[in-house]
């Protein structure tokens, strides 16, 4: 069992593949999350969220008015909102990146001004909160993996779009959808296609079901009794009584 990036999981499926080696691999996601017009309130951490034109501009002004107050640090602490990661030194180069590419292609700056997000960094490899809005599926931001502290929301215009937008990626880890409508948010994570889908949450793995990766987010199963196969040798008995 390994978890890691789908490039490294490509990785150890090849040194393997001389030798008849069991490979479990929970790999890299692209985890996208939907907001409906009659969602509730609620905090996750994922890599892309689509809201609906209803409430569009009233998420991101709360998004915003939440980052306002968000105090963050360049090092632990208990007390901050948030204690930033110390990256390696190639990780800051890479969500730079996909921000700048962003940018580049007409997204918006949309990170409410805070001190704690521009003052001076310590020694080490941070990247301060952003916000971005008027994002499309030709950034890598909504492409590509991101370890960091970014969120671009995409507006919506109906349910459809927002189905097909979030299954157009190579990952599927998890997805969720945020809505009052239960009876429709279960329709909603039928069409999606991820190994684990939540309606009005999304940081949860159940010991009891499968937790598992569709496409590019991996390969085998852990958690649920189904997971258990991936950690021991099957092994049929056949026994025959003696016969006379």
């Amino acid at each position: 069992m390994a978890s890691g990036s789908t490039a490294g999981g490509l990785a150890m499926r090849e040194a393997v593949a001389d030798g008849i080696v069991p490979v479990n691999l929970e790999l890299g996601g692209n985890d996208p999350a939907y907001v409906r017009p009659h969602a509730d309130l609620a905090c996750c951490a994922v890599e892309r969220i689509y809201v609906h034109q209803d409430v569009h501009d009233q998420f991101v002004k709360a998004l915003q008015d939440e980052l306002k107050d968000y105090v963050v640090i360049y090092e632990y602490d208990s007390h901050a909102d948030e204690s930033l990661l110390n990256f390696d030194p190639g990780t800051p180069l890479t969500i730079n990146a996909q921000i700048s590419d962003a940018l580049t292609k007409g997204a918006v700056n949309a990170t409410p001004e805070n001190m704690s997000f521009t003052s001076a960094f310590k020694d080490g490899n941070f990247v301060a909160p952003i916000l971005l809005t008027n994002v499309t599926h030709d950034m890598q931001v909504m492409r590509e993996e991101t370890f960091g502290p970014v969120i671009p929301v995409a507006k919506v215009k109906d349910d459809d779009e927002a189905v097909r937008l979030m299954n157009d990626t190579e990952y599927g880890l998890t997805a969720s959808v945020w809505t009052k409508d239960i009876a429709r948010g279960e329709e909603l994570i039928e069409l999606l296609e991820a190994g684990t889908v939540f309606v009005n949450r999304c940081d949860y793995p159940n010991p009891d079901l499968a937790w598992t990766g569709w496409k590019r987010s991996g390969l085998g199963c852990t958690l649920g009794p189904r997971g258990y196969d991936a950690f021991v040798k099957l092994k049929s008995y056949h026994v025959k009584e003696k016969q006379g």
